[in-house]
């Protein structure tokens, strides 16, 4: 297990670090992002999208209530959120091992709520507010494929 921390001063940082990871990411791609309420984990999924190309990053929203939303772009967007799901085997019964092997990249909020459903190799990126601006993200790579990220 890999890790590296990455601190931003900005909003323009967090989107920079979220759009070059998109860039980065690869069919398959599985990456968990773990945060507190208001961390930005949805903000981030916005500018990693953007680095895959979508064509109208404001239509990536919160899946909260819907649980998934498809974004198509360079790779398949599939965006999670865990939130609201009592646990990972509700989190199986979406059909979520159709999604890792759709050749797609999946972008899981709330993955610490559902971890056991996470396939063996993933990258987790843990943000933490430091401030209404400044985040401190950690990334922990589970994973060969995923070295280059942390």
């Amino acid at each position: 297990m890999i890790t590296k921390q990455v601190d931003v001063q900005s909003l323009a940082e967090t989107e920079a670090l979220g759009r070059r990871l998109g860039e980065l990411l690869f069919p398959g791609a599985v990456v968990a992002l773990i945060g507190p309420l208001g961390a930005g984990k949805t903000h981030l999924v916005r500018a990693i999208a953007e680095g895959l190309g979508i064509r109208n990053p404001m239509a990536v929203t919160s899946p909260t209530f819907v649980l998934i939303q498809e974004y198509p772009a360079r790779l398949p967007i599939f965006h999670f959120d865990a939130y609201r799901l009592k646990g990972p085997q509700e989190f199986i019964d979406l059909g979520v091992h159709e999604y890792y092997d759709a050749g797609g990249v999946c972008l899981i909020e709330w993955a610490d709520r559902v971890e056991e459903a996470l396939p063996a190799d993933y990258l987790r990126i843990d943000i933490e507010p430091l401030d209404e601006q400044r985040r401190r993200f950690h990334f922990t790579a589970r994973g060969e494929a995923y070295a280059g990220f942390a």
